[in-house]
């Protein structure tokens, strides 16, 4: 049995190995698991790849962070991926790059989290690595998954197209400003501090920060519009609804024209913007980490995708249309249009 008050300098490398290989259930479709140089799964004729990494100080602060939390939120991002091309994930590995003073049991929450969010989600983990690092965490999580004779891609709306986002926006973006203001959740996802707010507020608090700390992509509703025939093209909300909804319009070659009114921002977002002389809409726009989907419509199939978000209870909402043009991003200012500038975060840039 390894201490888990101990340090990972005291455990070492094989005994931590050990430990979470003991944590680690073999699953369906799983040849060969944990243990060997590579893991063996079962595929499809078409397989999904992809690949995230969060890193201590550019994704998350530890501080702010609960480990089992940060676990799940792992798993989230990719599972989005996955999900905004009409895929079904499978498996997944992790890599750790720990500091040696790191406490086992910080590692052995971030598995409860990984292994919790693999679970709801019928995700086998099946191998990865550990390594020891001088500088911060990273979890860097590589995911298989299953794509239909169909996928949505970003390279498929056309001119006509209604633009159509899932869920609220501002939400995630929220939850960051909260733990700079000293909000915090618990391992639970329970809400421990409310910083600068009073509890008149905790509702609204407990929302945004599970939105930024513990996110949950509409994982079905990209096979539903595959299916059904009701997209022609996708992405999912990683980068803010100014960046994302650009980027679709340069792999598709046209124009969007977006209407600020009718941009659904999160009702939490938006009362604590409220509170402080904002209408959150900028969050909504800008902020990213929502995993919410951005679906290119054909106009005529609309009204079934809106019934489709009242089948699974999440809000769907047309925001504007793809136009001819050069890829941008347009909007109506005072009867002005002018080009909307992205807003979220980029890696390299300040």
């Amino acid at each position: 049995m390894i201490d888990l008050q101990a340090r990972l300098r005291e455990v070492g490398e094989r005994a931590l190995i050990r430990h979470l290989r003991s944590r680690i259930p073999a699953g369906t479709g799983v040849v060969v698991g944990v243990g060997d140089d590579a893991a063996a799964v079962e595929t499809t004729p078409v397989t999904l790849i992809t690949t995230d990494a969060l890193v201590e100080g550019v994704h998350f602060k530890r501080e702010w962070t609960p480990a089992r939390l940060l676990g799940r939120k792992a798993l989230s991002v990719n599972l989005s991926d996955i999900a905004a091309m009409a895929g079904s994930a499978r498996n997944a590995v992790v890599s750790l790059c720990l500091p040696p003073d790191l406490p086992v049991m910080f590692v052995d929450e971030l598995y409860d989290g990984l292994l919790e969010r693999a679970a709801e989600s019928n995700v086998n983990l099946v191998g990865g690595n550990v390594s020891s690092t001088s500088g911060p965490v990273v979890i860097d999580i590589a995911m298989l998954g299953h794509g239909g004779e169909r996928l949505l891609r970003r390279s498929g709306a056309v001119a006509g197209d209604l633009i159509v986002v899932t869920g609220g926006l501002g939400a995630a973006a929220a939850g960051l400003r909260l733990l700079a203001q000293g909000a915090r959740l618990g391992p639970d996802g329970d809400l421990v501090a409310t910083g600068i707010w009073t509890d008149s507020s905790r509702e609204a608090l407990l929302h945004c920060l599970r939105a930024q700390l513990d996110p949950t992509p509409p994982l079905a509703l990209g096979r539903a519009f595959v299916e059904e025939e009701m997209a022609h093209a996708a992405i999912d909300i990683s980068d803010g609804l100014s960046n994302d909804l650009r980027t679709l319009c340069e792999e598709s070659g046209v124009a969007a024209r977006l209407s600020l009114s009718l941009v659904p921002v999160d009702p939490s977002a938006a009362s604590l913007s409220r509170a402080q002389g904002d209408d959150g809409l900028g969050m909504a726009l800008h902020g990213g980490e929502d995993y919410q989907l951005l679906v290119a419509v054909p106009r005529e199939r609309y009204p079934e995708v809106a019934g489709l978000g009242q089948v699974w209870n999440i809000p769907i909402t047309a925001v504007g249309e793809f136009v001819e043009g050069a890829p941008d991003v347009l909007v109506d200012l005072g009867g002005k249009v002018e080009s909307l500038a992205p807003g979220a975060h980029e890696h390299f840039r300040s």
